[in-house]
């Protein structure tokens, strides 16, 4: 999981007013190479809560980030590579992250979230299907499975 993605998630739990930002506890970050694209991180900066970005990469081990930022601060390429690097290099492959008000650990692996979520809670969901059907297929109705988006969402929702 990237630290992008951590950044937008929240805890939904029910009863609880303010799930964010989820405290990172790792067990395992690998670093993994992404094209630079400083427009994509200019557009991302005022996307971004800083605080809990520059914690959660120190969780991870990456102090280069500084404690503030600001807008200004987008013109220098060094800069903008440690930001790239933090947000989009680093990826929490095995760890948790823990709701702020309740202390539930969420369980991260870099298994698919939405297989081992379905075994979980017990859930099942036709197969997909390809959208060109074979001859022998042809008038079967297509099921499209939950999008990971849908099944991290179900994840907090359920929890």
């Amino acid at each position: 999981m990237r630290l992008l993605t951590h950044n937008m998630l929240s805890s939904n739990i029910k009863g609880v007013v303010n799930g964010f930002p989820l405290r990172v506890e790792v067990e395992k970050v690998v670093e993994k190479q992404v094209d630079f694209n400083p427009d994509f991180l200019k557009n991302m900066f005022s996307k971004i809560e800083w605080k809990p970005l520059v914690d959660a990469s120190r969780t991870m081990g990456y102090a280069e980030l500084p404690e503030e930022a600001e807008s200004l601060m987008l013109d220098s390429h060094d800069f903008l590579q440690r930001f790239h690097h933090a947000l989009l290099e680093l990826h929490l492959e095995e760890g948790a992250l823990i709701c702020p008000e309740t202390g539930r650990r969420f369980p991260v692996n870099k298994v698919d979230p939405t297989l081992s979520y379905r075994r979980k809670l017990g859930l099942k969901f036709p197969p997909i299907k390809s959208r060109r059907p074979h001859s022998e297929d042809h008038n079967s109705s297509y099921h499209l499975a939950p999008s990971r988006c849908f099944s991290i969402s179900l994840i907090f929702l359920l929890s």
